[in-house]
């Protein structure tokens, strides 16, 4: 039974510095080299010469990056319009796909791998960058054959196969917009977002295996398409074989429509600011939102953030475990590519058909950069770590991780059984809204388990109390002050929903939505959603927090606390609790787990009840919906709930909510 010093020596180990840069990560650092180029002594320096001018800033990032605009811009930003709707590199043409794929393919660099690619099933296929540019120019041309001009919207509801890297890439060479599907959505999801944007082409696949079951995404497609009356075209990728519908007059097979197209497609000259991407994100009420996404936007804020914060360069192999339809999936694609990096894509999951699938990935492929959410550490973690011991880890250098805030326990794992201690843990949290990194950590600065070294090299972000004032050592609303590139040109044809929900708090300033707190030591913390957030008798927290403190117990695999009504605090914490194996729910447990939160949070916080589930609801990018999971507790509407990866969990929760 774990004593009291021993408590007290793990606390001090979680607050005290974990890693610090060697030799090796400083020489080899475009940080580094980035900001001494500019004749600055520390990243503290970029941070205040940033601040000072956003434009200056962002134009000097182009020129270190090497982008490649057809026509040159006249200035960095104009800012005429509001803080909410800035113009970047203006007067600028920018195709993001020649900065990807083109320049690379004709270049020194047309026979390195851009993508490599692993199913399921672990069929393994290999792109060269020139491979890669001859397969999307075939595919763009096809697009242009069946109709699809600029500024067509095109929706795209695949797995993560190489075709996936195509598709987006070959809209964008043709300057049409392509909407991001998660590959697990329901029909009326696809349909939604097919509706909103009023897409014309559909691209799915006929299925593809998961867990050694087939996915039958054309049925599904068919089902959203008979909701969609602007869908004209579908294409369709034989990924399996498998037998499917088909309407004539409508439906296509991909590799009729590319067969005999010419390999070679020419940039549409697209200026700066044309739309590329809309990623819809869920909200707490009313329909998803459609996060609009610019050329010279969202792809350099990629490129900029896995440049700067994870040191991603030409030698690397990123792999980040993500679907198409979360936005690191995009962000990996396009960021990685136009750093001239090659990218591994995975269709499968993590655990399968052995626990220990995604580190032999990270074996056979050579993979440098590992990104994964702290929920799927948690899942491998109960594994067992002699999984990952038996797979060669030496080829890691970064590990990367973003979706939602970390627990000490799991931090400590990935760090120490995946890195081997030696590897920094890039801590990363932004927004789809954001095309990126809002808070992150850098390969040059010693890095605090579950924090974040500070904001992200050109964010000019903030913690502001509810005065709009800056707090420090005390939780607060994540703020950003000044425009960045990579943020969102709004919500598709709803520009007051956008207004409202990030700048109607504090004049001309950015509200994120995250609870954030600054220690001490200047270490950033993220602290959940604030509309997530619990009052107890006039003490707000996150439920991040109260989530930690119970992982920590040795019973709990994963937590989800939510606030309910109470009469006499106005809100008691509810704890939701998911089981490591070998431990059985009972009331002497529950009362352990209270009990326990209590000594770390203080007895005002003691949660009310603690409940044993079997699972929680969750998006396919592993975040825990806090929102649903109190909705059904509470038998309240759930708002907007496609993005579930797991709806059976949800009724369970009602259930229990309804004794």
């Amino acid at each position: 039974m774990a004593t009291l010093q021993d408590a007290e020596t793990t606390a001090a180990r979680d607050h005290a510095i974990a890693w610090r840069p060697t030799d090796e990560y400083l020489a080899r650092s475009r940080l580094r080299r980035f900001y001494e180029a500019l004749g600055l002594t520390s990243l503290e320096a970029l941070q205040e010469w940033a601040a000072a001018d956003v434009g200056r800033y962002w134009d000097a990032v182009v020129r270190d990056l090497g982008l490649d605009f057809h026509r040159p811009y006249e200035r960095p930003i104009d800012l005429s319009a509001g803080a909410p709707w800035p113009e970047w590199f203006v007067g600028g043409g920018f195709n993001y796909v020649y900065n990807a794929v083109d320049r690379h393919a004709v270049g020194r660099k047309r026979n390195q791998l851009a993508v490599i690619w692993e199913g399921d099933d672990g069929v393994v296929r290999r792109l060269t960058y020139r491979e890669l540019r001859q397969e999307t120019d075939r595919l763009a041309n096809a697009l242009r054959s069946l109709g699809v001009r600029k500024g067509d919207r095109v929706g795209i509801f695949l797995p993560m196969a190489p075709e996936t890297f195509v598709a987006t890439l070959a809209c964008g060479k043709i300057g049409a917009i392509f909407i991001p599907m998660f590959s697990g959505y329901g029909a009326e999801a696809v349909a939604s977002r097919l509706r909103d944007c009023e897409a014309s082409v559909l691209i799915t696949a006929d299925a593809f295996p998961r867990r050694g079951k087939l996915v039958p995404m054309k049925s599904i497609a068919d089902e959203a398409m008979g909701q969609s009356p602007s869908v004209k075209t579908c294409l369709v990728l034989r990924r399996t074989g498998c037998e499917v519908a088909w309407q004539e007059g409508r439906d296509v097979w991909w590799h009729d429509a590319v067969a005999g197209q010419p390999r070679v497609c020419e940039c549409e000259p697209t200026d700066a600011n044309d739309p590329y991407m809309i990623i819809y994100t869920s909200g707490t009420t009313g329909r998803p939102k459609g996060a609009v996404h610019v050329h010279a936007g969202f792809p350099i804020k990629a490129a900029h953030d896995l440049a700067y914060c994870f040191d991603l360069q030409e030698d690397d192999t990123l792999f980040w475990l993500t679907d198409l339809g979360w936005m690191m999936g995009p962000w990996a694609i396009a960021g990685g590519l136009m750093l001239g990096a090659t990218v591994l894509a995975f269709e499968g999951t993590p655990d399968y058909p052995e626990p220990d699938r995604l580190w032999r990935l990270v074996e056979d492929h050579g993979v440098t950069v590992l990104g994964i959410a702290p929920t799927a550490v948690r899942a491998l973690m109960a594994k067992g770590p002699e999984w990952v011991r038996r797979r060669d880890r030496s080829s890691l250098r970064v590990l990367g991780s973003t979706g939602e805030p970390w627990n000490p326990v799991p931090w400590w794992w990935y760090f120490e059984e995946v890195g081997e201690s030696r590897c920094p843990i890039i801590n990363y949290s932004g927004g789809t809204e954001t095309g990126g990194g809002i808070v992150g950590c850098t390969t040059i600065q010693p890095i605090k388990p579950c924090a974040f070294t500070g904001p992200v090299p050109g964010m000019d972000a903030d913690v502001f109390d509810d005065s709009g004032q800056p707090v420090r050592g005390a939780v607060g609303e994540l703020v950003i002050k000044q425009p960045w590139v990579g943020m969102t040109r709004g919500f598709w044809h709803d520009p007051e929903r956008y207004l409202d929900t990030y700048w109607s708090r504090f004049p001309h300033v950015w509200v994120h939505g995250d609870w954030a707190e600054i220690d001490d030591e200047g270490f950033w913390f993220i602290r959940g959603r604030s509309d997530d957030t619990i009052k107890v008798a006039g003490k707000r927290i996150g439920p991040a927090e109260v989530e930690s403190a119970a992982v920590a117990h040795p019973a709990v695999q994963e937590a989800g606390a939510i606030g309910v009504p109470d009469e006499l605090k106005g809100e008691s914490v509810t704890l939701f609790c998911i089981l490591r194996p070998g431990f059985s729910a009972s009331t002497d447990l529950a009362e352990e787990i209270r009990q326990a939160v209590a000594r770390q949070l203080g007895a005002a916080l003691r949660p009310a009840a603690v409940l044993f589930v079997q699972d929680l609801p969750k998006t396919r990018n592993a975040k825990i919906m806090r929102r649903v999971i109190r909705a059904a507790y509470l038998g309240q509407p759930p708002g907007d709930t496609t993005a579930l990866e797991n709806p059976s969990a949800v009724e369970e929760i009602r259930r229990l909510g309804t004794r």
